[in-house]
């Protein structure tokens, strides 16, 4: 893929997927915006917890008022001890899952709402958030906020895909298993599991190359991705 950016946003590009991602694109990319709230090494970093209105104005503010080719909303988070047999519902804190549905869901609806101006600007603007199985129809998940968040996001992208139809800007939702960064092949690892179990990272990179390259005539909403040998394949 030899498409060269203008501009683009990845957000939670400091570790896991987002900074696979983030150093996917940057070297054909003319300014690449990491953000998060720890630091990372890639791009132009902007440093902004965008759970919160104040960190979706510092991220607005460091766009500018360039063109923007691309949102790509790679962060998110869960509750304590998600994903294990340790978790539990009557557990969590109001305020973790307050958390979860403000990363997870608010955030990027508020944050694609304060750059739609800079993607209108764009001759093939691209939205792409990332979602989860566990957003899906009767899959078998267990925990609630996150479950509930992943919905949300759906549902946003649906709503988006309407609303932004005559401007032609494309709304993209991915929706995977364990994808094998670094991270998540070591809980497996510990957990017993084979690597089978997780997407191969290169994969995910593909699939978000196949929807930055397509044309503005085509929009794909949904992409479910499950691991051929994980739960929910």
């Amino acid at each position: 893929m030899n498409n060269i950016f203008n501009n683009l946003i990845v957000v939670g590009a400091s570790r896991g997927i987002g900074a696979a991602v983030a150093e996917h694109l940057v070297s054909r990319t003319n300014r690449l915006i990491t953000v998060s709230r720890s630091p990372s090494t890639i791009g132009e970093w902007v440093k902004a917890d965008i759970s919160t209105k104040q960190g979706i104005e510092i991220v607005s503010n460091a766009v500018g008022d360039r063109v923007l080719d691309g949102l790509l909303y790679i962060g998110g988070t869960w509750e304590d001890k998600a994903f294990t047999q340790e978790y539990s519902f009557e557990k969590c804190s109001d305020e973790e899952i307050e958390n979860v549905l403000l990363v997870n869901l608010l955030a990027p609806i508020r944050l694609t709402k304060s750059l739609l101006p800079l993607l209108r600007k764009s001759s093939n603007p691209k939205i792409i958030f990332m979602g989860a199985l566990s957003g899906l129809d009767n899959f078998p998940a267990r925990e609630v906020a996150n479950s509930a968040s992943k919905f949300g996001l759906r549902g946003a992208v649906h709503a988006l895909r309407e609303e932004l139809r005559e401007d032609k800007i494309a709304v993209t939702i991915i929706n995977p298993g364990n994808i094998g960064t670094p991270e998540v092949l070591s809980d497996l690892k510990e957990a017993g599991k084979s690597e089978e179990n997780a997407i191969p990272l290169q994969d995910i990179l593909q699939v978000i190359d196949c929807v930055l390259s397509l044309s503005r005539s085509t929009c794909i909403k949904e992409i479910q991705i499950p691991a051929m040998s994980a739960k929910g394949a």
